[in-house]
């Protein structure tokens, strides 16, 4: 991402022993067999949105989950942050499980914990003003309405906005202009980690850039970490420090994003990264596509065996009947992968 990046404390994939073998810093966010279930219609079998999954985010880092609409990024993202409840596993914040918190446990951890979401202006109250908006967190956590005020202003400058515009509403301001006052809200009570949500995904191409210099920079200034949620490939490989890839509510491949998409080993990570186009007039010419066959699985009926088996052109008996175990690759870059044929 930038020359900084190289320097942060990282979880899984990034961290090593230190100088003078110094212990690797605990990542800041460890999740564990997280799962997440939703009724069926009709006295159907339950819909498995998230089923298994497990990474870590360390201090400083951004780590970019991506996939097919419907993979369960999303609900990932929002279990996280308590917005959904999970239905097994463990979200560990800082070592502690706050998963199964309850909502008065949970209070001064939200300070902590923030995210921004994919439709600025659909998650903007429009019949609040751009301070009240901004300053609404930090009445929660028990500032007066003047210092929330104060803070509000402060913080529409950090984005990038004028802070006279603080008695607007939501509708006055474009979507990338929306977009900096949701990161504002995100930051108004001075979070550790951002779970961004399709953050530019709903804007305009030259937009989003000025978007994700934003995040970057605020990154570097304030040391946060992110969990960057998106299915545009592009972006992901400029703002991520390391890249999971989800299919059908499981990670198929976790590890450092130069790996990942310099030699991805498992085939869905392969077809994904085929589709995005190239600069270069010439390499967009070589681009080799591959073709999935079908749609992806119901998640409420999802395949046996490895789920990804009916549209892999590797496939073979046994991804029918045995589901791959994500394991580490015998490549030195602690990458995983869940593939019983991976690209060593």
């Amino acid at each position: 991402m930038n020359e900084s990046s190289s320097s942060r404390q990282a979880g899984r994939g990034r961290s090593g022993p230190g100088a003078a073998g110094t212990r690797p810093a605990a990542p800041l966010l460890s999740v564990r067999e997280l799962a997440v279930s939703f009724p069926g219609k009709r006295r159907n079998a339950p819909v498995r949105a998230v089923d298994g999954v497990g990474f870590d985010v360390g201090a400083g880092e951004t780590l970019g989950l991506v996939g097919e609409s419907g993979c369960g990024k999303s609900t990932t993202g929002r279990v996280i942050v308590r917005l959904l409840e999970p239905t097994g596993g463990s979200v560990l914040y800082d070592g502690r499980d706050i998963g199964h918190l309850s909502q008065r446990e949970l209070k001064p951890l939200r300070k902590e914990l923030q995210m921004v979401f994919q439709d600025p202006h659909s998650s903007l109250n429009p019949r609040q003003t751009v301070a009240r908006i901004i300053s609404d967190p930090l009445l929660v956590q028990g500032s007066s309405a003047a210092q929330a005020r104060a803070r509000a202003a402060e913080l529409m400058e950090l984005v990038g906005l004028i802070p006279e515009h603080l008695d607007r509403y939501p509708h006055e301001f474009s979507g990338g202009q929306a977009q900096r006052v949701g990161i504002a809200r995100a930051l108004a009570t001075g979070p550790r980690l951002v779970v961004a949500d399709e953050p530019v995904s709903a804007l305009d191409v030259s937009v989003q850039a000025q978007i994700v210099n934003l995040m970057e920079r605020l990154q570097r200034e304030l040391g946060l970490a992110y969990l960057f949620i998106a299915h545009d490939l592009s972006v992901v490989k400029r703002v991520c420090d390391r890249v999971a890839v989800m299919y059908l509510g499981r990670i198929v491949e976790i590890g450092d994003k130069q790996k990942v998409y310099g030699a991805p080993a498992h085939p869905y990570t392969r077809a994904l990264l085929s589709a995005v186009p190239q600069p270069d007039p010439a390499a967009e010419r070589a681009r080799q596509r591959i073709t999935l066959l079908g749609d992806p699985p119901s998640p409420a009926a999802p395949p046996p065996g490895c789920t990804f088996h009916p549209r892999c052109p590797k496939a073979q008996a046994v991804c029918r009947t045995e589901a791959p175990p994500l394991r580490v690759l015998a490549d030195g870059e602690r990458r995983e992968v869940a593939c019983h044929f991976p690209e060593e």
